[in-house]
């Protein structure tokens, strides 16, 4: 800012035009900033106006009555915007896509493992503008009231409630796997009898093409039906956790939890796991279980506006957010069948804020949805209602050696050597595998994204194309005819636990073979990739090395290839089925070129599947729980931990998950679990927004239309000013005299504290203490010129010009004179004002504040999650000299920061209260800036960390 008041007059311009650009196109998107101290400054074209037509305060309106005078203030209010409660500082814009990058600097910048700087790629990739949830309580008077009508009884009420609901998003999820489970393997098993049966009577007539032609009609009809319900919602795209992981971190992602996306997701995702892409169905149940459980609780949806139902609970992000995770969980369990390991996914991967209480509703939400689950699965695909088979969308049955093989373990301490092994390898191939899978992301995003939307249905057309064709050459071309044997046609007994002789027998494909033969590779690629992990778990010697090591490598590339793309996708279950081939293929080396006869293959497929799987998603705690709770086997815990622990170290050496490359991708603000050491170096005075949007405590609502309308901040400190001549600047002004009268009511001393205390204690029994304490506080009250710290609040000699609501500034302040010191009483809410303008909560300057109608709680929580805009708000309807009183609605009481507190003190505090601002208070009660999500991200500390460096 200094630079632009020393700058020449042209390049002033040049700044006021770039500004207005800028503001028009926030505007246009209306409310996709973050936070308080988010936004674009259109401070020049205000400027700009006030030299045009002066200030408010000196202009004298003609006496003009009724709607007429209304209409002359609504016509001239787009000419002529007053934003008399702020400085008009030309400041720069604090979106993610400019001010996070920081200053250029060349030498500090750090290279990815791809040799590309994060300052390329912040020019070349779009960013997005998100907003924050408010996981604080505002603790105003409607809050304080409910709290005092609140007793025993509507406590125990309101619990048993929350656990009424956490019961139903646990059932609902199950449902909704089911359903998604049921027609997944009704379509699949039509496509592949159909196919099937074309290949065994072409295999005769020489026809195959047709076969092709098949199953390429099948596969691309399911994948167009899937990516055109991603046109209907593009957040439906893709598995979900990177934006239920960024919601419950406390940022808003447009539309991540409505109905009309979890139909799409629900629907999309059947369709794209049966139309043969190598995706999973188990991480858009992640998503589908947070829907629910955003959904559910609210009783409404934005999608059925006309559906309104009278249920006064969970009202708040707060809430929605402890629902989201119990929902999250709850899709975990449902995919995998477990819920312990849902609940662990939930607190590693998910949620940023964790209480003790939550803990036990997430793990019955996923208990809920994992008996639900298990129960009509069991009931419909074996008709056995109540014998609780199958619990979960995905089994991997029970790991035995066969009672033939005396030489057979499971595991040995030997074979934690190759465990480790093994861990660093999937590390190595994970971190490939998120290499190249980002940089076909950086792809889409520059070339496919921008384009129209008939593009991405393209080309997920021809992943599908490819896909198909080369599955079918594969296995035609590539796969081995093996000799069928009674392991091959029944199975082991381990294996038969878990699924019928008949649907083993199904599994094994004879494709392109004589009879008593199968094909090994249409084995692993024409079943579904649930029967394919099966397979490689539990069926032994039925795999060559030469067939595992294609797989994989078509396997790998593919999948890669297909993640990212605009239909709904899992990662799951592809990373398990390529790790589990990589598996396989290093127990055949260790058995047939080592000799180690004891190794069991089933054994070294799940540490495959393990160590890919850590690779590319890099979880460590949650993923050792689910793989247990898959396998039914504890004595599998340390071989799986010690796989994950190993490939998540060696991953991270390169780069980070899949999830969070894709959320850094997105330019999503996401706080980490803590900051580097390096950041101490920072202060919250280094790091914080000087530039701030204010309110009064009493404020008319034309400076209040003006400064909603104007800007796209999220909140607004509540704050008066200081100066010497307050009792002559009170007179005739009722508007000023009301903020200078709360100012010194909202002053605490201790002398003011003791007085209050002492007539408190007339019920003590001691009159001597009584007597004792009166005289004390008769000798030390001051006059009201000894107050000691008002006067350290008036403690300048010369008082800066103030800014008061009926004032203009002047265009010859100093810099001092803009950013004047401001008494910090509280913090509003831009949907508190809003809906204050909305109720007409006003009143005249004639009649006192009293006289303004007061809201309730449910008044206030009404219209959530969505309040109404003010670009919506009707101006005819209001008389722009009333005057709002803010004070019985805003938070006096926020959570704030001294300028001088450490920037890891100022994160945690942040992240770990889920705040969505920090005011930055000095030591005599000035607010000097605020803090935001934005202000604490990775880029934007580095770029604070490098402006340090340079000024050592």
């Amino acid at each position: 800012m200094a630079e632009f008041f020393s700058c020449s007059p042209v390049r002033q311009n040049a700044c006021r035009r770039s500004r207005r650009v800028a503001a028009a196109r926030r505007e246009r998107r209306r409310g996709g900033a973050l936070g308080g101290a988010e936004q674009v400054s259109d401070c020049s074209a205000r400027r700009d106006q006030r030299a045009e037509t002066g200030p408010p305060g000196d202009r004298k309106p003609r006496p003009q009555h009724g709607r007429i005078q209304k209409a002359r203030w609504l016509s001239s209010y787009n000419r002529h915007v007053t934003r008399a409660l702020a400085p008009p500082v030309c400041g720069h814009s604090l979106s993610r896509s400019s001010s996070s990058r920081g200053p250029r600097d060349p030498l500090g910048a750090s290279h990815t493992i791809l040799g590309e700087t994060q300052e390329e790629e912040d020019e070349i990739l779009p960013r997005k503008d998100y907003e924050s949830l408010d996981y604080d309580r505002c603790i105003n008077d409607p809050y304080l009231e409910v709290l005092e009508s609140m007793d025993n009884k509507k406590g125990r009420r309101y619990e048993a409630v929350k656990w009424m609901m956490v019961f139903a998003i646990g059932v609902c999820t199950g449902l909704v796997g089911l359903f998604v489970d049921f027609f997944v393997r009704l379509f699949t098993q039509l496509k592949f009898g159909v196919v099937q049966t074309s290949v065994e009577e072409c295999s005769q007539k020489g026809c195959l093409a047709l076969s092709l032609l098949e199953l390429l009609g099948f596969n691309l009809t399911f994948v167009f039906v899937a990516s055109l319900l991603v046109l209907i919602e593009p957040v439906a795209a893709g598995s979900g956790i990177p934006e239920i992981k960024c919601y419950l971190n406390g940022v808003k992602v447009p539309g991540i939890v409505r109905l009309r996306t979890l139909l799409c997701k629900v629907f999309g995702v059947l369709f794209s796991v049966a139309g043969g892409l190598f995706v999973g169905k188990e991480g858009p149940m992640i998503h589908s279980g947070a829907v629910v459980g955003a959904g559910l609780p609210q009783f409404q949806s934005i999608s059925l506006r006309k559906i309104q139902f009278n249920f006064p609970y969970f009202r708040t992000d707060r809430d929605k957010r402890d629902f989201v995770s119990a929902g999250a969980a709850a899709g975990v369990a449902a995919a995998f069948g477990a819920p312990i390991g849902g609940t662990l996914f939930s607190l590693e991967e998910g949620s940023s804020f964790w209480n003790q209480g939550l803990t036990w509703k997430v793990l019955f939400c996923s208990m809920s949805a994992t008996f639900t689950l298990n129960f009509f699965r069991s009931g419909i695909q074996f008709g056995s209602w109540g014998s609780f088979q199958l619990p979960g969308l995905l089994n991997f049955g029970e790991f035995k050696c066969s009672d033939s093989d005396k030489k057979c373990h499971l595991w040995t301490a030997m074979d934690l050597g190759f465990f480790v092994v093994m861990g660093v390898i999937g590390g190595l191939l994970g971190a490939t595998f998120n290499c190249l899978n980002k940089r076909l992301a950086k792809y889409r995003m520059r070339n496919v994204h921008p384009k129209p939307k008939l593009v991405r249905v393209l080309e997920g057309l021809l992943v599908s194309l490819v896909t198909t064709v080369v599955v079918f050459v594969a296995s035609m071309v590539l796969g081995e005819c093996r000799q069928m044997t009674s392991s091959s046609q029944v199975g082991n007994d381990s294996f038969q636990l878990q699924v019928t002789s008949e649907d083993v027998n199904s599994s094994i494909k004879t494709f392109f073979c004589p009879n008593d033969t199968y094909n090994d590779m249409a084995t692993l690629f024409f079943n579904p990739q649930e029967s394919a992990i099966l397979q490689l778990f539990h069926q032994d010697g039925t795999f060559s090395p030469v067939t595992l090591a294609l797989f994989f490598i078509l396997y790998f590339l593919l999948a890669c290839w297909t993640y990212g793309i605009s239909v709904p996708s899992g990662l799951f279950v592809p990373s398990l089925l390529c790790g589990a081939a990589f598996g396989r293929l290093v127990a055949n080396v260790l058995k047939s070129y080592i000799g180690l006869g004891h190794i069991y293959s089933g054994t070294f497929a799940l540490i495959g599947a393990a160590a890919f799987l850590g690779g590319v998603v890099r979880m460590t705690i949650s993923l050792t729980v689910i793989l247990i709770e898959s396998t039914n086997e504890i004595t599998y815990g340390l071989p799986i931990m010690v796989t994950l622990m190993v490939a998540k170290w060696t991953g991270d050496f390169f780069n980070k998950g899949i999830y969070d490359i894709h959320v850094g991708l997105r330019g999503v603000p996401l706080l980490e679990w803590e900051t580097e050491v390096e950041m101490d170096k920072l202060r919250a005075s280094d790091i914080m927004e000087p530039n701030l949007t204010y309110v009064y405590p009493h404020t008319r609502i034309q400076s209040l239309v003006s400064i909603l309308r104007t800007t796209v901040h999220h909140a607004f400190p509540v704050v008066t000013e200081n100066r010497g001549n307050e009792k002559e600047f009170m007179k005739g002004n009722q508007l000023i005299s009301n903020n200078i009268k709360f100012k010194k009511s909202s002053i605490l001393t201790r002398a003011g504290e003791q007085r209050r205390r002492s007539q408190s204690m007339k019920s003590y029994p001691s009159s001597e203490l009584r007597n004792m304490c009166e005289e004390h506080v008769a000798a030390e009250e001051p006059t009201e010129k000894e107050d000691l710290l008002q006067q350290m609040l008036e403690r300048r000699y010369t008082p800066y010009p103030n800014l008061y609501p009926d004032q203009s500034p002047s265009e010859d302040w100093t810099m001092e004179e803009r950013f004047r010191p401001l008494t910090f009483h509280g913090l509003v809410l831009r949907s508190q004002l809003v809906t204050l303008l909305v109720r007409g909560v006003c009143y005249s300057e004639s009649q006192s504040s009293a006289s303004q109608p007061r809201l309730s709680y449910a008044e206030m929580a009404e219209d959530y999650p969505r309040y109404p805009d003010i670009h919506d708000l009707d101006l005819t309807l209001l008389n722009p000299r009333m005057i709002v009183d803010v004070t019985p609605y805003m938070n006096p009481s926020p959570f704030t920061v001294s300028p001088n507190t450490h920037v890891s003190q100022v994160f945690n505090l942040f992240r770990t209260m889920g705040l969505r601002h920090l005011p930055v208070v000095n030591a005599v009660g000035e607010i000097v800036g605020i803090i935001t999500r934005h202000n604490l991200t990775y880029e934007f500390l580095q770029a604070r960390l490098r402006q340090h460096y340079q000024t050592i």
